[in-house]
């Protein structure tokens, strides 16, 4: 029984230090920052543009436009590495489904750039 648990002692050890670890890194900035706080830190910023108090106001699609493209082809590269490891037991079948994927994803991106979603004029 003790041999088994001394087993163990290297998993409780490396779960112990990434503890201490993941710890001192989420109280360190509140010990250790600069803290000169004014109205311009301390106002909200977001999507290139200044807060403001209507939330019905227009605003510019193309960050949205941009946010999709990330998406996209985030999920288009993870897809990608486990067909990649994988390629040498599917075949045929497995090389002509990424082949289709990655021409619907072709088309979508050429639609957006005929669209001008990625000219920032």
């Amino acid at each position: 029984m003790q041999e088994l648990l001394s087993s163990y002692l290297p998993i409780i050890v490396f779960l112990g230090i990434g503890a201490f670890i993941g710890l001192a890194l989420i109280i360190a900035p509140f010990l250790l920052a600069f803290k000169a706080p004014d109205t311009e830190k301390l106002s909200a910023y977001e999507c290139g543009f200044d807060a403001f108090d209507d939330a019905r106001m227009k605003f510019d699609i193309r960050f949205y436009l941009v946010a999709i493209l990330f998406i996209i082809f985030d999920l288009e590269v993870a897809f990608l590495f486990p067909w990649a490891v994988s390629f040498g037991t599917l075949g045929w079948f497995g090389f002509w489904s990424m082949m289709v994927f990655l021409t619907v994803l072709t088309i979508g991106f050429i639609y957006e750039w005929k669209k001008g979603a990625l000219e920032w004029d």
